[in-house]
């Protein structure tokens, strides 16, 4: 099961989740988001992954960018893919092609079945993110999404499971989700912005533990 530790800030926090095996690594360049930094900073925590080997895809998470100016980031940082977490056009993710995937925050069945034929999955793995729904919020608010309408959705489609993990919960999420993958912001922070590198360790030892069970 793919792991993603998001909102990484720093090289520090971001070689920890390496050391941690996690596969993916999430950079926030949404400007109210505590975890957003700046494409240079982004720039130069891939450049120092890459001097030392790190083998993980990595992802900008955006939120109402064009995507012109993703394209732009994507390929100025040196990121591997765009998570779209706002109210995108259709058409922004469309141009996009394969390196991006578009963020739900379902509150119920049927806005989760607008949401689907409004944004059609990658074609690739992940089809989609699956985040919690909060008005007016674009993610990293630390509330779980509704598992019910992932697990859904997950048995349809390979799709990255977020809000509110954490080590404690990760477990759970998985067996009632089955998703793809799972991604984690705060639920592996010392404070806004900075992970703690036990609590990152243990996360993903948890998942680790649930797929040895389910073998």
């Amino acid at each position: 099961m793919i792991v993603k530790i998001c909102g990484l800030t720093t090289l520090e926090d971001a070689l920890a989740a390496v050391e941690a095996e996690a596969d993916m690594l999430g950079f926030n360049f949404y400007p109210p988001s505590p975890r957003c930094l700046s494409p240079l900073a982004c720039r130069q925590i891939i450049a120092g992954l890459a001097q030392r080997g790190a083998r993980v895809v990595t992802v900008g998470v955006f939120v109402n960018a064009s995507a012109e100016h993703i394209q732009s980031t994507l390929e100025g940082c040196g990121l591997d893919l765009a998570q779209l977490s706002g109210d995108e056009p259709a058409q922004a993710l469309h141009s996009l092609g394969k390196r991006a995937f578009k963020a739900l925050r379902p509150a119920s069945e049927a806005s989760l079945q607008q949401a689907l034929e409004l944004y059609p999955p990658r074609p690739e793995a992940p089809a989609w993110l699956v985040d919690a729904f909060r008005p007016g919020a674009y993610g990293g608010t630390g509330h779980a999404a509704d598992w019910t309408l992932a697990a859904g959705l997950a048995a349809r489609a390979p799709i990255l499971l977020a809000g509110g993990l954490t080590p404690g919960t990760v477990a759970a999420a998985v067996a009632q989700v089955q998703p793809w993958g799972v991604d984690v912001a705060s639920g592996v922070e010392a404070s806004p912005g900075r992970k703690d590198a036990r609590k990152m360790a243990a996360f993903i030892q948890a998942v680790r533990q649930v797929q040895q069970a389910d073998a």
